[in-house]
């Protein structure tokens, strides 16, 4: 039984289903990245705190504005946006942060390695929808490659 619901694509069920899905594991990393980042936010600390402090939520801003736009994509595309903590639990890819206490420099380099591979599950899900020739979804996705690499690079 498939899991797509009318949508306002032209894709074929299988083709949605498959950028459904990719979108939903890229939904569920971008919560977990901005859970972190914002987590991180309020807990860092050192020389630096006011410039990291402020850095860090101005990407947890950024990072949030993804979240919507992904999720009404897959609801173009007539899937179901994450629901619960355990659909993202379920799709995440990036790893939760659990340590009691780091450093500002741990926090951000972990920052860093979760963008970077974020980074990467992006390139993937835009080779998935030039397959399809997804060309909206692909669009979307280059602007959040640029905007991700603007946050590695800061």
């Amino acid at each position: 039984m498939s899991t797509i619901s009318p949508r306002t694509t032209d894709f074929d069920v299988a083709s949605a289903e498959q950028i459904a899905g990719t979108l939903r594991h890229l939904l569920a990393d971008v919560l977990v990245l901005f859970v972190k980042t914002k987590g991180f936010h309020w807990h860092i600390g050192g020389r630096h705190f006011r410039d990291d402090h402020l850095l860090l939520d101005e990407h947890a801003t950024q990072i949030f504005s993804m979240i919507d736009e992904i999720a009404e994509r897959i609801r173009k595309v007539g899937g179901t946006a994450v629901r619960s903590i355990a659909d993202v639990a379920r799709d995440q890819r990036l790893k939760d942060h659990e340590a009691e206490c780091c450093s500002a420099t741990e926090m951000l380099r972990e920052l860093v390695d979760d963008n970077r591979q974020l980074t990467t599950f992006l390139r993937e899900a835009h080779e998935l929808c030039d397959r399809h020739r997804d060309i909206a979804t692909a669009s979307l996705i280059e602007n959040w490659i640029d905007e991700t690499e603007g946050r590695i690079w800061f």
